[in-house]
């Protein structure tokens, strides 16, 4: 695979492969995003307090993270194809087999952790091979297939409540599941780049000049290895490990504000049906955002990491100013503001992981940064709802999330002058090309 991800096709069949993993983010994020329509039905059903129930939602998102390098180091070892339709298999039997609806044991079971192992295995290789398709255009597509979260979510609330009313939740839950069988249609459309390393490795020991071929197949034998082993030896570099830094920060703070945007609105005396659409604005702007962003850094006018931190200071301001509406259209405009620049986020910050550690290692690194970004997840609402408590007032919870925001733009920062200074060290000590001649006094320029 080495070879052809050196130069990746760059459209082609890879609009394909975006569009496949469009409608995967859109059967796994967005499921799980409105999967809090069944909330109050499964805790009617089983008579459970709502923090029993919630177990339900929290051991998904576990598992999502957790399966994130075993998916990784499955895409490594096999195919990115074969991990989608073993995702898509893995989530529809959580839905299917949650249909049963024995007990809340069952639930944790099936739509809590077969569920998660299916996302996990869905959504991390589909977003993976759209880097590996793509180069000049990777922010453009990367922003293209995650934007299927946003189109997907804005669809599923009605189209789920509708399911509910009509069929109640178990039933729901079955024709949920068979629509999450589209993730394996998705995986077969997902045609793997052609691996050809170790027949070049072989082909340059045979055909390689003397004086150069031991560096050319202990190089190649090297690029081999790579996409055959999960690379652990990341947490070692200090770029990768300011970045994981970085999305544990982020990961405190993005899963905040969906959390405390409801609870604020009605503390404002704001009514009920005014809430609802305060969420399909947010959806919206979030999807335009990921595609203007998208657009723009396939311009490659400014640096992908620059930009990401642009985003990441914007996404700050807009929360802590936030807090100061004191009215429906004051809340919507704030709200606007942070869903697109939201939206711009998540455009970017895969691409940017893709120019810190290479494409070499680029599954390994993006199971790392899902599991070791999980940690923020976990801690940041818990950590906002104490705030929340303490302070008396939903607002805190925002600035808590901007102030965790503006430290992760800190990491950026030192990771973009590290990276400047090893660029600058390149340049000055510029490493000695090897004569391919058995005698480097005769090299021809010199003869000249």
């Amino acid at each position: 695979m080495q070879a052809k991800d050196s130069n990746p096709p760059d459209g082609g069949y890879g609009w394909v492969v975006v569009v496949s993993a469009f409608v995967v983010m859109g059967l796994t994020a967005a499921v799980l995003k409105t999967f809090g329509l069944f909330f109050v039905e499964i805790q009617q059903h089983f008579d459970e307090l709502a923090s029993t129930t919630s177990w339900i939602t929290s051991v998904t998102i576990a598992i999502f993270h957790l399966g994130a390098p075993v998916a990784s180091s499955l895409c490594v070892r096999y195919t990115h194809r074969a991990v989608v339709i073993t995702g898509g298999l893995l989530a529809f039997s959580g839905m299917a087999l949650g249909f049963l609806g024995l007990n809340m044991v069952w639930m944790y079971a099936t739509t809590g952790f077969l569920q998660g192992l299916g996302r996990s295995f869905s959504w991390t290789p589909a977003i993976s091979i759209v880097s590996h398709y793509f180069s000049k255009k990777r922010a453009l597509a990367n922003a293209v297939a995650s934007a299927g979260e946003c189109a997907f979510a804005f669809a599923f609330g009605p189209f789920f409540q509708w399911l509910i009313s009509q069929y109640g939740w178990r039933g729901a839950l079955l024709i949920i599941g068979g629509i999450q069988l589209n993730i394996c249609v998705c995986g077969v459309l997902m045609r793997p780049l052609a691996s050809t390393c170790l027949l070049e490795a072989s082909h340059s020991e045979t055909e390689t000049p003397p004086g150069n071929g031991a560096s050319r197949i202990d190089k190649e034998d090297k690029s081999a290895i790579t996409h055959k082993i999960f690379n652990w030896m990341l947490v070692r570099q200090p770029e990768f490990v300011l970045y994981a830094i970085f999305g544990i920060l982020a990961a405190m703070s993005f899963f905040v504000p969906p959390l405390f945007l409801v609870p604020l609105s009605y503390s404002l005396g704001i009514d009920e049906s005014w809430t609802a659409s305060l969420l399909s604005i947010l959806a919206m702007v979030d999807f335009a955002g990921r595609l203007l962003c998208g657009w723009y850094a396939n311009l490659h006018v400014t640096k992908t990491v620059h930009l990401l931190t642009m985003t990441i200071t914007l996404i700050s301001t807009s929360l802590m100013l936030l807090p100061l509406a004191n009215n429906y259209l004051s809340l919507a405009i704030f709200t606007g503001f942070y869903g697109f620049f939201f939206g711009t986020t998540v455009a970017v910050h895969i691409t940017v992981l893709a120019d810190v550690v290479g494409m070499p290692d680029f599954d390994s690194a993006l199971g790392l940064f899902m599991l070791i970004r999980s940690t923020g997840g976990f801690v940041g609402p818990p950590l906002a709802g104490l705030i929340v408590d303490m302070a008396g007032d939903y607002r805190a919870g925002f600035y808590m999330a901007g102030a965790t925001l503006v430290l992760s733009a800190g990491f950026l920062v030192t990771l973009d002058q590290l990276q400047q200074r090893k660029e600058r060290g390149s340049q000055t000590n510029p490493k000695p090309e090897k004569s391919t001649l058995p005698y480097p006094s005769l090299h021809p320029l010199k003869l000249q």
